[in-house]
């Protein structure tokens, strides 16, 4: 998840404070979890609540007698959004610290960074954000959604709601480029026409001409996988040209940041969305959820679905651990290649062993009065894209990011 995100979650003094929770003591018994994320700088809105939510996994299964009878300890380090630290610190943890796993990194740079400085020293890896797709490898698994898992279920959907004909407007790098090439597929598989790509840096936050141009073309459906601070003037321009109410929106990034909080009803309500957690989901692990989060931060409820990604992420691991009877990295890998599930805040997360990625819930979402209602739930949606190119049973030695043909 490449994102040059602005500071536009305003609770950021909230969530500051909320960071300062107790820490267990170091000891000689403990597990080391070690965490590296931007928890300062212009991606702080996604790494104080997934650092928060990290915090709270521990303390869930430290009350709960720890696992294998230690308490988990958590060793984090703030890269203060600067990519060039992730390197720096994944070393530091693995040969200095000599963690017993790492959960880390929100963009997909972070992610490569520190990986391979994982793979090497043979610690466990976890990486928890949605991202494009592709990776390969035996030492690392990854809890977010990815694009087909969301965008197989949001485009017929949205779809139905509006028409066949559709635009997209993605942001101008990877994760854009690939995810409006799978809209284009699953658009063409259920009967409709993509009548227009464009592609935005993101530092673009002027869409006057891109409006004007919808305007003319005249699509049923504008679905965009826009990205970051710049990029939200999109949603706020087409309200302001009266276009809301008049073509229907629909996205794949809305709202994993809290967004759809910063944006007026009026500009933010009905915009289709389809993401693995909604603070509206009305299940008894979402309540328990928030209740323990709220508790445990003051009343806060800045919780998103990278951050719930990375809670699930955590207890995913200590399933693992529990499974494997020990912290050896083969014996947990293994545990978890059973196919190992979890009951969590977005619905029952469940290891696929070909991939090492999550088989999902996804819901299917609208915006409503900065919420986001949930509408149907798709359960257990399973990564295809990556299934595509990525067979760990076969090839336990693969160590790439595939690019996924389309």
């Amino acid at each position: 998840m490449e994102i040059n995100r602005r500071n536009f979650v305003t609770a950021s003094a909230a969530l500051g404070s909320a960071l300062m929770l107790p820490r267990i003591s170091v000891g000689a018994q403990t597990i080391k979890l070690g965490s590296i994320l931007d928890t300062s700088g212009i991606f702080d809105a996604y790494g104080k609540p997934m650092d928060m939510a990290l915090r709270l996994a521990v303390s869930r299964i430290n009350a709960d007698g720890g696992l294998l009878g230690r308490k988990v300890e958590v060793v984090s380090y703030d890269t203060q959004s600067n990519m060039a630290l992730y390197t720096q610190y994944g070393q530091q943890l693995t040969r200095q610290d000599k963690v017993d796993v790492v959960h880390g990194g929100i963009l997909s740079a972070s992610r490569e960074a520190i990986r391979q400085t994982m793979r090497k020293t043979k610690t466990l890896y976890f990486y928890n954000v949605l991202y494009e797709g592709g990776v390969c490898d035996r030492n690392i698994f990854i809890n977010g959604v990815t694009p087909a898992q969301q965008v197989e279920a949001l485009v017929p959907y949205a779809m139905g709601k509006s028409g066949k004909k559709v635009y997209i407007l993605a942001a101008d790098y990877n994760y854009g480029q690939i995810t409006a090439k799978w809209i284009q597929k699953f658009v063409a598989e259920n009967g409709g026409e993509t009548v227009g790509v464009d592609f935005f840096p993101l530092d673009v936050a002027d869409f006057g001409s891109t409006i004007a141009k919808i305007q003319t073309v005249s699509p049923d459906l504008v679905i965009a996988p826009l990205v970051g601070g710049a990029h939200l003037s999109f949603f706020r321009q087409w309200a302001a040209a009266g276009m809301k109410n008049k073509i229907p929106l629909a996205s794949t990034t809305l709202g994993v940041g809290n967004e759809h909080k910063v944006l007026t009803p009026e500009e933010g309500n009905g915009i289709m969305v389809a993401y693995n957690y909604s603070q509206e989901l009305d299940t008894p692990e979402n309540t328990a959820f928030k209740k323990d989060w709220a508790d445990a931060n003051g009343g806060d409820q800045s919780m998103h679905e990278i951050a719930v990604s990375n809670y699930q992420g955590i207890l995913t691991w200590a399933e693992g651990v529990r499974k494997a009877g020990s912290l050896d990295r083969d014996a947990v890998i293994s545990a978890l290649e059973t196919g190992i599930s979890i009951n969590g805040p977005g619905g029952k997360v469940t290891v696929d062993p070909k991939t090492h990625h999550a088989v999902l819930d996804v819901h299917l979402m609208e915006m409503q009065d900065q919420k986001m209602k949930v509408i149907k739930t798709l359960p257990q949606r399973a990564p295809i894209d990556t299934q595509a190119v990525c067979d760990l049973k076969a090839n336990p030695n693969d160590n790439k990011q595939y690019e996924i043909q389309i």
